[in-house]
């Protein structure tokens, strides 16, 4: 049986909540005629790849077993081109934004209470100063056993003095990680990010385009043989959450290129860490908009809803994480997107940024 519906990772709220029962016993596409940026001028910013200009088919493919309710139907869309990250955002990228910047990312600072309260439901008590403190999710690296797998909270514990510099918690470091993905980072950190250096977040269009690389109708970035997975992604093997075999070289997160790039240069794009777009997480989009034609760079849905997470504000995330597992979320295919709210991190969550040939040329 597979358990895709329950999200990858929750807030500090939610597990908050969690905690307190124990305790206390479609922004509609837009058509518009697509550009064509003339690029023949214009080097590529460093680090990055463009994605050229094209139509292909978004959301779940024809013979994709795993394919859930919410990345239906599929549906023609037309992008235009873009430049992309060819990794996720690296601990030394971060670093040398937060040292020009002096940000303090969400994971790093004094919780609001009040503010907090206003996303659970009414009445929730407050828990004790002890228990809100600065911190992040990580996952459970000691569970032996799993009582019931609907219960996804005994495989994440929220962690007091996680963030990103601190991956693990307080005794842990960046000290040889330089290349891995920054994680514990929040959409407001992303866009901190990006605003500095002059990027934003990709659209889950977007997304999906560069994940498809040349191609334009497959279920994994390098095609459709499920088979070459290990080889190709970091991602879970054995029984998830109890054993991994790490058939494909890594138990947990890895350094960026660590895998095989897709066809035009961009590595990670499956497994590894999790990318958050700037898109609106919503189950029901895809059966709401009109896909008798294709769709011009949509920009995802006008409000968010997932009735997992109905307190929440929530963005798409694709790619999946080295914690995905058939058993499980199965989210190593392109299509394939969960919800994270925009206050939450993890250590299996990261991002990558995108810029436009204006973007670029107005530097």
């Amino acid at each position: 049986m597979l358990y895709q519906n329950k999200p990858a990772a929750f807030t500090y709220y939610s597990f908050l909540f969690l905690t307190f029962l124990v305790l206390s016993s479609c922004k509609n596409s837009k058509s518009e005629t697509p550009k064509t940026p003339e690029i023949s001028e214009i080097k590529t910013p460093e680090g990055m790849i463009w994605v050229k200009s094209k139509t292909f088919l978004q959301g779940a493919k024809e013979t994709d077993k795993f394919a859930m309710p919410r990345e239906k139907p599929a549906h023609l869309v037309t992008v235009d081109g873009f430049y992309i990250d060819a990794t996720e955002v690296t601990n030394k990228q971060y670093t040398a934004f937060v040292n020009a910047t002096k940000y303090v990312t969400i994971a790093e600072r004094k919780i609001d209470w009040e503010e907090m309260k206003t996303q659970l439901p009414a009445n929730t008590p407050k828990p004790n100063d002890s228990i809100l403190q600065p911190g992040s999710l990580i996952f459970n690296k000691n569970i032996n056993a799993i009582a019931d797998m609907n219960n996804y909270g005994q495989w994440w514990t929220w962690k007091i003095g996680a963030n990103w510099k601190h991956p693990e918690g307080p005794n842990s470091g960046l000290e040889g990680k330089e290349n891995y993905p920054v994680v514990h980072i929040a959409l407001e950190d992303a866009l901190a990010y990006c605003k500095w250096a002059n990027r934003r977040l990709p659209t889950e269009s977007e997304w999906e385009s560069a994940a498809q690389g040349t191609n334009s109708n497959t279920i994994f970035t390098w095609g459709n043989d499920a088979s070459i997975l290990n080889a190709n992604a970091n991602t879970w093997q054995g029984v998830f959450p109890t054993r991994n075999d790490s058939k494909d070289g890594f138990e947990f997160i890895s350094p960026v290129k660590s895998y095989p790039a897709n066809s035009i240069g961009l590595y990670d794009m499956t497994g590894n860490v999790w990318e958050i777009t700037a898109d609106l997480f919503n189950v029901n989009y895809y059966n709401e908009i009109d896909i008798s034609k294709p769709i011009v760079n949509p920009k995802g849905a006008n409000k968010s809803y997932s009735p997992n997470n109905p307190y929440q504000l929530e963005h798409i995330m694709k790619g999946g994480s080295f914690l995905c597992h058939a058993s499980y979320c199965a989210s190593f295919r392109i299509s394939a997107k969960m919800g994270v709210a925009i206050d939450s991190g993890s250590d299996h969550m990261g991002f990558r940024t995108v810029a436009t040939t204006e973007m670029v040329s107005s530097k």
